[in-house]
């Protein structure tokens, strides 16, 4: 990355920073046409607690219920051996108990436990999940125009809102399950992406008051190629972590870590191309960071 020309490097950040805004754009069609696979935290559903044959594997058990109640069921092993817990959509399934349907596959079938989370208790999560990643970006933005230049601040929002917008196009394209958890994997990410957009940000604007009559190509080139092995350290070591939790985490994990390892991923990019690519277009340059000199005895004479 170091040894690139100036020009390949700028011609590398706009073609990164464009490849962005196009998935950005086929991530909003996806987003308004598919829609979103909402899980059992926003829909409402049966939670069931069970107590089955113990040679039964997961598999088998999935397979069977999926076939059998028409969906996608959620089945998480309990610490005893022999207990499962049980989620599924009830909308669309008959009365009958969720035993009938184990019957089939298991000689012993004893029901635990079971609830029914109504879909007002899922109209409640929707509403307190948008409110809080609102007021998260809200916050941000201000934060943003305080600490940095306004054009700095647009380049790292639109970062944030473009790491955002492609980790839920993922779930729409591949009619993921959106949980809770997803919705903590995106604060996280929002998280992620700012502290990555602060640093070279903050690098861009210490290069700019050292060299006051640099050209604002070349200072955003180098302040991004000072602070990559830093990013690229960082974004690996994270993405190995969350890629083992996503292998070996389980069925009640997977979305949390593809959101992060999708979000990770384009954090990267988004901050080291578009992030500092949209404030050169909007006209920074290094004389906006010279400090001018004040005369104290004019001021308080």
């Amino acid at each position: 990355m170091k040894h690139l020309s100036n020009e390949k490097f700028t011609q590398l950040r706009f073609g990164l920073s464009a490849f962005s805004i196009v998935i950005l754009m086929m991530s909003v069609l996806f987003i308004g046409f598919k829609g979103f696979n909402w899980g059992l935290d926003f829909t409402g559903g049966v939670v069931a607690e069970v107590q089955l044959d113990t040679e039964l594997a997961d598999g088998q058990i999935k397979s069977h219920l999926d076939q059998a109640l028409g969906q996608d069921v959620q089945l998480i092993k309990s610490m005893e051996s022999g207990q499962w817990t049980i989620r599924y959509n009830h909308e669309g399934v008959s009365d009958t108990s969720i035993a009938d349907y184990l019957t089939p596959i298991s000689e012993t079938v004893n029901i635990l436990s079971s609830s029914i989370v109504g879909p007002q208790v899922g109209q409640e999560m929707v509403e307190q999940g948008g409110l809080a990643v609102l007021v998260c970006m809200l916050l941000i933005m201000c934060y943003l125009s305080v600490r940095f230049d306004w054009r700095l601040a647009s380049g790292a929002i639109l970062a944030l809102f473009t790491d955002i917008i492609i980790v839920l196009g993922v779930f729409a394209v591949f009619q993921l399950e959106f949980n809770l958890t997803v919705l903590a994997a995106l604060l996280a990410v929002l998280g992620y992406s700012l502290n990555d957009s602060i640093i070279i940000a903050d690098r861009v604007r210490e290069v700019m008051r050292l060299k006051p009559k640099g050209e604002t190509e070349t200072i955003i080139n180098d302040a991004v190629k000072a602070t990559f092995s830093r990013t690229l350290v960082t974004s690996g070591t994270t993405l190995v972590t969350v890629s083992s939790l996503w292998l070996l985490g389980g069925a009640s994990l997977q979305g949390f870590s593809i959101a992060l390892c999708v979000g990770i991923v384009c954090g990267t990019c988004s901050s080291v191309a578009l992030g500092v690519t949209l404030p050169q277009l909007f006209g920074l340059k290094p004389a906006d960071y010279i400090v001018t000199p004040i005369d104290v005895e004019e001021t308080y004479s």
